[in-house]
């Protein structure tokens, strides 16, 4: 009897975009919450690290789906770029949690949560332009958050600036000095990581739109 074949189910390499951003805003949900309430930080750091690990496999899907397809709805180096960058927003906002409960800080500053606040906003713009990369008539829309994007991360630079600025110049101990310029520095990456998106995310348009 001839065996029937059955076809391998086509990989949705969107709603994988749309996973794992979404795991990030989710993250940068509880990295905020941390930043205005660290009196469990260590809970609160281990749900950081679980969005860490759902991003990890989510990434991993992509890569190992992207081996065996042989047309991808975009070019690969796009996808890979997107995966990758999505990826190290997610390990750059649990890096900044993690390091808060490592470096033993008493309390969250000012200058943290404003950067968290930032995070939330830029998770949450790449996440809003993710979906519109499914058709091409909705692509061009992306540049508005493009624009967003690095309007954010410009926002973030002078907060982080600011942040690194108070502590060499007003009475801070070193290991505070140490600890908070490392933290903020982490926290401004995320940032820079999703302008990185939206660099990608104008290349894709042009290509495609």
């Amino acid at each position: 009897m001839e065996q029937v074949k059955t076809k391998r189910p086509r990989t949705d390499f969107f709603e994988l975009f749309e996973a794992a951003a979404q795991n990030n805003v989710e993250a940068a949900t509880v990295l905020n919450r941390l930043c205005g309430d660290f009196r469990d930080a260590e809970a609160t750091v281990q749900r950081l690290h679980d969005h860490e690990h759902k991003g990890d496999d989510i990434t991993h899907r992509m890569y190992e789906s992207l081996h065996g397809v042989f047309m991808p709805p975009l070019d690969r180096e796009d996808i890979i770029a997107i995966a990758s960058r999505l990826d190290d927003v997610m390990d750059y906002i649990y890096e900044a949690g993690d390091a808060m409960a490592v470096y033993n800080v008493q309390a969250p500053t000012a200058v943290a949560a404003s950067l968290a606040a930032i995070i939330v906003s830029c998770t949450e713009v790449v996440a809003a332009e993710l979906p519109k990369l499914r058709q091409r008539r909705t692509m061009r829309g992306i540049e508005a958050g493009i624009l967003e994007l690095d309007r954010l991360e410009k926002e973030a630079d002078a907060v982080l600036r600011a942040g690194v600025f108070d502590l060499f110049h007003c009475p801070h101990g070193p290991i505070q000095v140490i600890a908070w310029t490392r933290i903020y520095e982490t926290m401004e990456r995320v940032t820079d990581e999703c302008e990185d998106i939206a660099d990608v995310l104008r290349g894709v348009v042009i290509k495609h739109a």
